[in-house]
């Protein structure tokens, strides 16, 4: 097999064509499935390399044992959720999935289902469907319960018999497990406290190190993307988990560690404002005045003077 042949993607654009791919039965709706898997149902012979599928993707999953999470094992051992969204590549190679499946759910769900329902434009700005594969929400057990009974209600209403209120249910409870899913995320990152403290030491350390080793100087202004790969998290993930740390997203984190570093330079040395903003990355001046002023109601040279 060619090098060519072993990265190619099994590109899935229907749900349909999905049911095929997992060998599972036909869909009872073209355009959203939910379907239960058991120990003894799990398939064992996918076809192998990653896919790409055109629909969003829910998956709960039985966890067996303690739940590793990054590079640590946590006591939430309830089961954990997952989310995909359209065109994101699942799975790659040395990936044995079929070997990692366990029971619990999947539910799939075209775009096309939510077209004209508010939720078809909100379902965008749920941060999860855009987190990595180890950076599942993990849940406790009264989590679990009310996740499970979600999709049960899911279950029930497209298993029963479809009428003109059967798609209004189903996205008003779509709706309501994005919006427990959000909560419970919350929860994770509270509970993950001290874990997440020590990633936040990590991630000062490496905005110091990028500032004072003149990386900025060869690589110009850190960004969100440099240190969520520097963490082995998703910008995502990296970004909801700032906010609930400290209120601030992975961008304004940045911005409050370049104005920090800014007025430690226009404080302590004889550099020009031309020479800071090159040394913290930047390529105009101007550009690192007009962010400085945003910030502090300052310019940098008004900074400077009031200082002195």
């Amino acid at each position: 097999m060619s090098s060519r042949e072993e990265i190619q993607h099994h590109n899935l654009s229907t749900i349909g064509e999905a049911h095929r791919f997992f060998g599972l039965a036909k869909p009872q709706h073209p355009l959203i499935s939910i379907n239960v898997t058991s120990c003894c149902q799990i398939q064992t012979t996918l076809p192998p390399g990653p896919h790409v599928l055109g629909f969003y993707k829910i998956s709960y999953k039985r966890s067996s044992g303690s739940v590793k999470y990054g590079q640590g094992h946590y006591d939430f051992e309830e089961g954990s959720l997952l989310f995909a969204a359209p065109n994101q590549v699942i799975g790659g190679a040395g990936d044995d999935s079929a070997a990692q499946e366990l029971p619990g759910y999947t539910l799939l769900i075209h775009p096309d289902f939510l077209w004209n329902y508010p939720l078809g434009k909100k379902i965008r700005q749920y941060g999860f469907f855009s987190y990595a594969a180890n950076e599942a929400l993990y849940l406790s057990e009264s989590e679990r319960a009310t996740i499970v009974s979600i999709f049960d209600m899911i279950q029930g209403e497209l298993n029963s018999r479809i009428d003109d209120f059967s798609q209004d249910v189903v996205v008003s409870q779509l709706e309501l497990l994005f919006n427990y899913a959000s909560r419970f995320y919350k929860r994770q990152f509270i509970t993950r406290k001290v874990v997440n403290n020590d990633l936040l030491q990590k991630l000062d350390d490496l905005l110091e190190v990028y500032f004072n080793k003149d990386v900025s100087l060869n690589q110009g202004l850190p960004t969100v993307q440099y240190l969520a790969e520097h963490v082995n998290l998703s910008p995502g993930y990296l970004s909801d988990m700032l906010r609930s740390l400290i209120g601030q997203n992975a961008q304004q984190y940045i911005h409050s560690k370049l104005i920090q570093k800014a007025k430690e330079q226009l404080s302590t040395t004889s550099l020009t404002v031309s020479e800071v903003a090159y040394q913290l990355g930047f390529e105009h001046s101007q550009s690192f005045s007009k962010l400085f002023k945003s910030k502090t109601n300052l310019s940098p040279l008004e900074f400077r003077k009031s200082f002195n």
